[in-house]
């Protein structure tokens, strides 16, 4: 069975937990924040965790980092 390959996007942009979880940044802080409110930029700092269904398209991208 060939190799398979991961996808350099997916690469960039999640990382994996100890527990097999997703992280990746937060959406919504690239541009625009003159519109969004305080309370928004503060809660999206740092990282979050993926939901399940999301974790499993996220892991079918990345197959050897499980």
């Amino acid at each position: 069975m060939p190799k398979l390959k991961t996808k350099s996007a997916a690469k960039k942009r999640f990382k994996m937990t100890a527990s097999g979880r997703v992280k990746s940044g937060v959406a919504g802080k690239r541009h625009g924040m003159i519109k969004r409110s305080t309370d928004f930029i503060r809660k999206a700092t740092g990282t979050m965790v993926l939901s399940d269904p999301d974790t499993k398209i996220v892991k079918k991208y990345m197959p050897y980092d499980r």
